[in-house]
């Protein structure tokens, strides 16, 4: 009996929702027993000091079960590994791993620094630049843009395109992970227009692996939501920035990514801003960095903040799959 693509895809989303569902708790139990606990900044919130403590490296999890459960479906759906899976796996699981190096630094050998910026810049650079050596020998350099409804050959500078998208969707991610659910959330929107995309231009593999990793998050989200029995660490977030970076290259998406990402986007700039303007004049313009820590201070509560963010991404996620479409 042969069964659509469709049927694979809700069978993969409701297996990586059901194993995120089993595996969530043993995972949050075993990170107390071994004391893998977040430590906030002293120069924090203080009304983030609770948190101390609280499980990290969550991502994981997300990471590990929509890669697994595509390779076993892969034995048995049309949904094989290509060079867009493959280069979209490899930035999900690669950037995982350079975040999963900074949380062990922090968590393991106690040193707040994590990995050093310069390190972890030079890491995720390296891999900018591994993928667009791979990519560019079976895709052009060119770039699509909306509204105007122009394509252009960048050529050898569509390399400083892939190393900006890259590096700075990494940590833009990053900075956003900093409130109960808020960067998985956010994730989630982001995806869904993604998801379109590939389904419009039926490169279903790449769709398929988007469905897995939004159910993982969204069943990451059941244990990340407020008040968070677990943290995503740099594992989770780099790992996410990657991943959402190579999807928006291999569709070709290139700048609808800054549109329906910029959450992640006014995140980054607001810490750049912020430093930028200190260091010229020892004022601050945002009351702290990121962002979303402003309005905390403003007075807005965590989750205030938090489902006001979502609303914006679902807005700019809209906006992006109408340009995208049009």
């Amino acid at each position: 009996m042969e069964f659509s693509n469709g049927f694979y895809m809700i069978i993969g989303f409701i297996l990586c929702l059901v194993l995120m569902f089993v595996i969530m708790p043993p995972m949050i139990n075993y990170l107390h027993k071994i004391k893998f606990g977040q430590t906030e900044r002293e120069e924090g919130l203080e009304s983030h000091k609770k948190k101390n403590g609280t499980p990290t490296m969550g991502g994981i999890a997300f990471i590990l079960v929509p890669v697994v459960v595509y390779f076993l479906m892969s034995l048995f759906t049309p949904f094989k590994l290509d060079m867009n899976t493959g280069i979209i796996l490899l930035a999900f699981v690669g950037y995982g791993l350079i975040g999963f190096i900074d949380d062990y630094i922090i968590v393991v050998k106690k040193d707040n620094e994590g990995l050093k910026p310069a390190y972890k810049f030079a890491l995720q650079s390296i891999l900018a630049v591994i993928f667009f050596f791979i990519y560019q020998t079976s895709s052009s350099t060119e770039i699509w843009i909306p509204i105007i409804d122009v394509t252009f050959d960048l050529g050898y500078f569509y390399f400083i395109l892939v190393f900006i998208m890259f590096t700075a969707e990494t940590n833009a991610v990053n900075f956003t992970d900093g409130l109960d659910g808020l960067c998985s959330g956010q994730m989630i929107i982001a995806l869904i227009p993604f998801l379109c995309f590939a389904l419009i231009q039926g490169v279903d593999n790449v769709a398929f692996l988007i469905v897995l990793v939004i159910a993982s998050l969204l069943g990451y989200l059941k244990f990340n939501k407020h008040p968070a029995k677990i943290f995503m660490g740099d594992t989770g977030s780099l790992a996410l920035g990657g991943l959402i970076a190579a999807i928006a290259m291999v569709l070709k998406q290139e700048i609808l990514l800054v549109i329906i990402g910029f959450v992640f986007v006014a995140e980054v700039l607001s810490v750049i801003i912020q430093v930028t303007y200190y260091k010229k004049t020892h004022k601050r313009i945002f009351k702290m960095a990121p962002l979303h820590h402003h309005f905390e201070k403003c007075g807005w509560s965590e989750t205030k903040v938090v489902t006001r963010f979502w609303l914006v991404g679902v807005v700019l996620a809209v906006i992006g799959l109408i340009l995208g479409v049009m």
